[in-house]
C-alpha cells in the first residue's frame, strides 16, 4: 500500500511539475516559447513516462477523475480511492511549491499571476463560460477514461496503454487550453490554485466536480461499449 501511494505522489508531482511548469516557464518566451502547443506536449509525456516508470506499482492513475472511473468500472477497490485521491492532491501540492519557488526567484518577480492554473469566464484563456467550462471538462474527461480503460483493457495491445493514454492528455490539452487551461484532473487544479493570484481557488469546485462528473460517465460509457469485453 505504502509503494502504491508514493507512486501516485511522484506520478503526480511529475504531471504537475512538467506539465504546469511548461506553462509558467517555457510556454510564453518571447521567439522561443513552447506555446499552447507545446504544453499540450509536457502533460502528454509526463502522463506517458510516468505510466511506464511506476504504472506497474500503482496503475498509474496520478488523476483523482481516473482513480474513481476506475472504480465505476470496476477495475480499482474502492477502500484505495481515499487514499489514492490524498495522495494525488499532495503530490500536486508538492510540485506547485516547487515550481513556486522557482519562479519566484526569477528576475524582476513580482507575482505568479495565473500560475497555469484553471478557470472560467476572466479566468478562461479565451473568456469561456462556466458553463463552456463545466461541458468541456465533463466530456473530455469521459473520453480520457474511455482512452485508458480502452488501451489497458484485456483485448488491446499488450505494453502500448502508456502511450495511447499520453497522446491521448495531449489531444484534450489541444482542444481545450484555451477553454480552461485544461484540468480532467482536480490534483493537477488543487495545487496550482493554492499559489495561484485571482480567482483560482474560489472556482475550484468546478475542477472537481466537472472531471469527476466526467470520469464515472467515461466509465460507464466504455462499459456499454465494450460489453463483456469491458474487462
Amino acid at each position: 500500500m505504502t509503494n502504491k501511494l508514493l507512486a501516485e505522489v511522484f506520478g503526480t508531482f511529475w504531471l504537475v511539475l512538467g506539465g504546469c511548469g511548461s506553462a509558467v516557464l517555457a510556454a510564453g518566451v518571447a521567439d522561443v516559447g513552447i506555446g499552447w502547443a507545446g504544453v499540450s506536449l509536457a502533460f502528454g509525456l509526463t502522463v506517458l513516462t510516468m505510466a511506464y516508470a511506476v504504472g506497474h506499482i500503482s496503475g498509474g492513475h496520478f488523476n483523482p477523475a481516473v482513480s474513481l472511473g476506475l472504480m465505476v468500472a470496476g477495475r480499482f477497490d474502492s477502500k484505495l480511492l481515499l487514499p489514492y485521491w490524498a495522495a494525488q492532491v499532495i503530490g500536486a501540492v508538492l510540485a506547485a511549491l516547487v515550481l513556486y519557488i522557482i519562479v519566484s526567484g526569477g528576475a524582476g518577480f513580482t507575482g505568479v499571476g495565473g500560475f497555469a492554473s484553471n478557470g472560467y469566464g476572466e479566468a478562461s484563456p479565451q473568456g469561456y463560460s462556466m458553463m463552456s467550462g463545466l461541458v468541456t471538462e465533463v466530456v473530455l474527461t469521459a473520453f480520457f477514461l474511455i482512452i485508458i480503460l480502452g488501451a489497458t483493457s484485456k483485448g488491446a495491445p499488450a505494453g502500448f496503454a502508456p502511450i495511447a493514454i499520453g497522446l491521448g492528455l495531449t489531444l484534450i490539452h489541444l482542444v481545450s487550453i484555451p477553454v480552461t487551461n485544461t484540468s480532467v484532473n482536480p490534483a493537477r487544479s488543487t495545487g496550482v490554485a493554492l499559489f495561484a493570484d485571482g480567482p483560482a481557488l474560489a472556482q475550484l469546485w468546478l475542477f472537481w466536480v466537472a472531471p469527476l462528473i466526467g470520469g464515472a460517465l467515461g466509465a460507464i460509457l466504455w462499459k456499454v461499449i465494450a460489453g463483456d469485453d469491458a474487462d
